[in-house]
């Protein structure tokens, strides 16, 4: 929990027994990258950061990152923020959200970082859930009143303390970051030395929906972060030179582990994008010289097919590519290694910390990293250090049993260092009686050698749209008030750009219609998440169910994506 330890004795003297965990801390990777990088270009802002939030762009060395973490650090201290506070951070990704974890952890709080679009209903949702005590957001970001929204909820989370937000704007109710008086730089000084740090300490709570309607908190700790974050460094092989370029918002795996926690490592420069804008992209590549970044793989594939739009941009500068979250097409990674001599790392994780990834050195053939993932253990090595530190197996969903042999369907069950240890508050446990996270997801053996893992199915419904998770029951639940609906399923359909976009399934109360503006008007008015929100919307006069009454989302998937007759409205 949140100002505890994380993992128990035990787990811990085997991790750092097998030198798997150590004495890092995030604060001290940062506190060396700062004496050796110094004046080298730590970070750097979006070019349309105006359009985000009111506050002007920056390029920091490391040095002037220091700065301004002392600074914030100082106020997060006078106003009471401190060992084991949760702290929430919203905002785009921006050169302050990056000084906002860094100062938050300079005063020991836990950072529960939220996506911009989340509102009140999130909000309040996870403010109760996590004890969030402070906020930190923008006067605005976009045209939302970001800062004023969160005060009015205040009274809605009876945890939260505090409201800070960033920009010129005076917000009744909340704290203006320029120019608030804070602690000095001795004071906060004092007051790390006071609290020190031990690596099974708390340091984020990340939220993820899975596939259940309630969210659910996944509490972190220097250890199993820093440890992960070893890997994505290894995997592209970034070094202090490396100019990384960061599209995916730092709120959770993809964001932190991919990117932010590789910067504090390498001490390299870390350039921030948001929200995702390809022209925009294109150019930070181009003129940042950027050597690594991540896409979706709906977007890599897309630019392979347009390559009017590659002519016209120079990427010339980039060594490597990252990418995930839905299954790779073979002919899009060897694309990319024939016509541009970049190789696309696969990654497979989530927030409780699964460590998959495809191994560019000893996966040689572009096709391989399409297909498969390493299979770690049975005496096979990997490049990286999570194949040696992680325990995977498949076993049949139904009996647990474990699945040795070629071509049959397992969940995935992985075990090690890199792992969460239990999601926050009164929530079943994710692992089984050896300490396996059971991770819903079906894999095969497969290989010339029985050396690999082949990604079958999501077990369970998920929606992946852009790379973000979202979970059908949640918007069930949401729609199924409508007063005009008497049954609702939410499924996931192919977009060549996003991966998946969200479509709802209505049967309509007799004598009633239901259209796509009324559902999205009526989730709208319950103040949810806009890119949850669904853009397509099919009635039918009854759902596909099994004998024992289950939805058969398969069949409405399949129904969806092949155009079966139904009532369908494009939004």
């Amino acid at each position: 929990m949140p100002g505890r330890r994380m993992h128990p004795q035990d787990r811990v003297d085997d991790y750092v027994g097998r030198g798997w965990w150590t004495g890092e801390t995030v604060q001290q990777l940062f506190a060396d990258r700062v004496v050796e990088r110094g004046d080298a270009l730590a970070v750097v802002d979006p070019p349309n950061k105006a359009d985000l939030v009111d506050t002007a762009p920056l390029r920091l060395t490391w040095t002037g990152v220091a700065a301004r973490v002392e600074e914030l650090a100082g106020v997060l201290l006078a106003h009471g923020v401190g060992e084991g506070d949760v702290i929430a951070l919203q905002l785009p990704n921006i050169v302050e959200l990056a000084v906002a974890y860094l100062a938050a952890w300079r005063v020991r709080a836990v950072v529960s970082p939220l996506p911009v679009q989340y509102r009140r209903h999130e909000i309040v949702e996870l403010g109760r859930i996590g004890g969030i005590a402070a906020f930190l957001t923008s006067d605005r970001i976009g045209a939302r009143p970001a800062a004023a929204e969160t005060v009015a909820l205040r009274a809605e989370v009876p945890s939260l303390r505090t409201v800070f937000h960033i920009g010129p704007t005076d917000v009744p109710g909340s704290v203006r970051l320029d120019g608030a008086a804070g602690e000095p730089p001795a004071a906060v000084a004092a007051y790390a030395d006071a609290h020190p740090v031990d690596p099974n300490d708390c340091i984020t709570v990340c939220w993820t929906s899975g596939t259940e309607a309630a969210p659910k908190g996944v509490p972190r700790a220097h250890y199993e972060w820093l440890v992960m974050s070893h890997s994505t460094v290894a995997a592209p092989g970034l070094t202090a030179d490396s100019r990384i370029l960061n599209p995916f918002p730092m709120v959770n795996m993809a964001g932190i582990s991919g990117m932010f926690l590789p910067w504090l490592h390498t001490g390299c420069s870390l350039v921030q994008h948001h929200p995702f804008d390809l022209p925009v992209f294109l150019a930070q590549v181009r003129d940042e010289a950027i050597t690594y970044t991540v896409a979706p793989p709906a977007l890599l594939a897309l630019l392979l097919q347009r390559e009017e739009i590659l002519a016209a941009a120079d990427i010339s500068s980039l060594t490597a590519l990252g990418s995930g979250s839905a299954p790779l097409q073979e002919w899009m990674v060897r694309g990319w290694h024939d016509r541009h001599g970049l190789d696309v790392i696969n990654y497979f994780g989530s927030n409780e910390g699964i460590a998959l990834m495809t191994d560019v050195e000893r996966m040689t053939d572009p096709g391989m990293r399409a297909r498969w993932f390493p299979r770690y253990g049975g005496g096979r090595e990997w490049s990286f250090p999570a194949a040696a530190q992680t325990t995977v197996k498949l076993v049949d969903p139904r009996t647990g049993a474990e699945i040795d042999e070629p071509g049959v369907p397992g969940e995935l069950l992985l075990k090690g260092p890199s792992l969460f240890a239990g999601y926050l508050g009164a929530v079943a446990s994710p692992f089984d009686e050896d300490g396996f996270l059971r991770t819903g997801d079906v894999f095969v053996i497969d290989g010339p050698h029985q050396e690999f893992l082949r990604y079958v199915d999501r077990a369970k419904d998920l929606i992946i749209r852009g790379g973000t998770n979202i979970a059908p029951a949640e918007l069930e639940s949401l729609i199924a008030g409508h007063p005009d609906v008497a049954e609702v399923a939410v499924v996931g359909y192919p977009d060549d750009v996003l991966g998946e976009r969200v479509c709802a399934v209505v049967v309509p109360r007799p004598g009633r219609t239901v259209t796509l503006p009324d559902v999205v008007a009526h989730l709208v008015a319950q103040e949810i998440a806009t890119y949850k929100l669904p853009e397509r919307l099919e009635t039918r006069d009854a759902l596909p169910r099994n004998p024992v009454g289950k939805v058969l989302k398969r069949e409405l998937r399949t129904a969806v994506c092949e155009g079966a007759p139904m009532t369908d409205e494009e939004h």
